[in-house]
């Protein structure tokens, strides 16, 4: 069944969209917040942001290509100040001074009590760390506890409403650079459609050996897919950001990518792959050994 459009409506609350933005959704009590760390002592004429919710802090890393995230609840307190008294206590905090912009998600009619907010909490660090996109920097697991089968279902249905507005906002800490199917360790398939084709990538590296890699070409660039076999040296002709790039990378024992690995352009993609300068155009091919070239000049 195909998927059905969604009216979303951003208010920009500064009238520029580096500041604060308030987020709706059609048919949703759902509510969100996009508040740069900056100007979150501007909000405190916010009612809202005085009620229970789930916020996000997103920064960056300084030494890799993931962004930082870091998943919290806050309920509502006797000072009626929750989710903005909360944020306002992270930015005190010196161990958390990644963080450049909160994303925070309550309701319209403050419906959220302890149990909602403890199985959002929980969901959003799980799926987060599924997709891998960011770093999640939750040092322990959230407990989800104890809820009933009808209040799950709701709170599922307000998670689905969540991510469109996560990735509208900005941030897709909930998608994975390309859906897996893995019936065993060693049985990895990805899902595609009609634009999204598994690409591959085998060369003979002299001085190394033999390297094998699987990819795709996606919205965010080029995804270098987990057990990869790569080149663990780099010539001249390499870049030295991709040089870098690769002195962090996580390597299983038989040298395969441990992880999905995203680029800017599949040129850089295959660069990573092979230790040398590569026309990713070229060097990528489907499984008839048609190029990357070849099926976008086809589509």
């Amino acid at each position: 069944m195909a998927t059905r459009g969604k009216s979303i409506n951003l208010f920009l609350m500064d009238g520029e969209a580096s500041g604060r933005i308030k987020c709706t959704l059609a048919n949703w009590t759902g509510l969100a917040y996009k508040i740069p760390r900056i100007d979150l002592d501007r909000c405190k004429s916010r009612e809202d942001l005085k009620q229970s919710g789930v916020y996000f802090l997103f920064g960056k890393s300084e030494n890799s290509e993931k962004g930082i995230v870091y998943i919290g609840q806050a309920g509502a307190r006797k000072n009626g100040e929750g989710i903005l008294d909360r944020l306002k206590e992270h930015k005190r905090n010196s161990k958390k001074d990644y963080w450049t912009e909160a994303i925070v998600f309550t309701t319209s009619n403050n419906s959220f009590g302890p149990t909602e907010i403890s199985y959002l909490e929980n969901r959003f660090c799980n799926l987060a760390k599924q997709a891998n996109r960011y770093e999640v920097k939750n040092e322990n697991d959230p407990t989800m506890g104890n809820i009933t089968e009808e209040k799950e279902s709701e709170m599922e249905e307000f998670i689905d409403y969540a991510k469109v507005v996560m990735g509208t906002l900005g941030h897709k800490v909930f998608e994975p650079y390309a859906k897996s199917n893995v019936d065993n360790q060693n049985d990895i398939s990805y899902d595609t459609d009609e634009n999204n084709t598994i690409l591959y990538l085998k060369r003979k590296v002299k001085e190394f050996g033999e390297v094998q890699a699987t990819g795709m070409q996606t919205s965010d660039g080029f995804v270098v897919f987990s057990g990869s076999h790569i080149s663990t040296e780099d010539d001249n002709t390499v870049p030295q950001v991709l040089k870098e790039r690769k002195k962090t990378v996580k390597l299983d024992e038989n040298g395969n990518l441990i992880d999905n690995m995203p680029f800017s352009s599949p040129s850089y993609a295959a660069m990573f792959v092979i230790g040398k300068s590569a026309n990713g155009l070229v060097s990528w091919k489907d499984e008839n050994g048609k190029t990357l070239k070849d099926l976008e000049l086809n589509k």
